[in-house]
């Protein structure tokens, strides 16, 4: 499951969130949880280190704008546990997302979720802060646009090639931005080539995570956490389908 900013602009929302993944666990016996920063924390903190340096070092940067997925991952699972469920957060790098050492803009190039299989073996949430990782020299990276739904992608394929779904503020695959064009084509269910070319004219996931999802036959659904009803998902949102069965694992995001 992956929630992205707009599910978690107030702390409110947490809890809001934690009821769709308390429901999704009465389906689902192990769940790993993907979330973005807080609404526009990233965008803030960024403006927040150029009041400091106009150009800042991309290390430092890193450093700093990585900790938005931090505060949402651990908020959340504060949410969980009030609603009784027992869930554990972690950073990029504790959940072994290993990328290139290329700061502001890392790709992922392994996944080594050890801790985290220990985890979900124990009947816990797991919850991974998106969009960063940790590269091949120790440093804290950031994956760049993208990087959330990218590491819910790359995640999902570690732990077995799991289903993934993503949770947008909109009910899911459009021709056009519907928050611009209410009357654009919705899609109920798209293959792979379909939905990467609608991303990549503006599409409610990124490219690169329908590309690296289409290299390793995993099977997404995007729905809308405003719309989402107690018990199955299978009418809502957008399905994209895997055309392929599921090849060896791979993180490599050039086409």
């Amino acid at each position: 499951m992956k929630f992205g900013g707009s599910s978690v602009t107030a702390p409110e929302n947490f809890l809001s969130i934690a009821n769709i993944i308390v429901e999704r666990s009465k389906v689902f016996s192990k769940i790993a949880v993907v979330i973005s920063a807080m609404g526009n924390t990233t965008d803030q903190l960024i403006e927040l280190a150029k009041k400091v340096h106009p150009d800042p070092p991309k290390r430092e940067q890193d450093m700093l704008i990585s900790v938005g997925e931090r505060i949402s991952s651990a908020l959340l699972a504060m949410a969980l546990a009030r609603k009784g469920k027992e869930a554990i957060s972690f950073t990029g790098s504790q959940s072994g997302i290993i990328t290139s050492s290329n700061h502001a803009d890392a790709v992922i190039i392994d996944v080594k979720p050890g801790r985290l299989v220990s985890h979900l073996s124990l009947g816990k949430i797991v919850i991974v802060a998106g969009f960063q990782g940790v590269g091949l020299n120790g440093e804290i990276t950031t994956l760049g646009r993208g990087g959330s739904d990218t590491t819910a992608v790359a995640l999902a394929t570690a732990l077995g090639g799991c289903k993934v779904e993503f949770y947008k503020d909109v009910s899911g695959m459009y021709a056009q931005d519907p928050k611009i064009n209410p009357l654009a084509h919705f899609y109920h269910k798209l293959n792979y080539d379909e939905a990467i070319a609608i991303a990549k004219k503006g599409g409610i996931v990124h490219p690169r995570a329908l590309i690296l999802a289409k290299k390793n036959g995993l099977s997404l659904r995007i729905l809308s956490f405003l719309e989402y009803k107690t018990g199955s998902v299978e009418e809502l949102g957008t399905h994209i389908v895997p055309d392929i069965d599921r090849p060896s694992p791979t993180y490599e995001e050039v086409p």
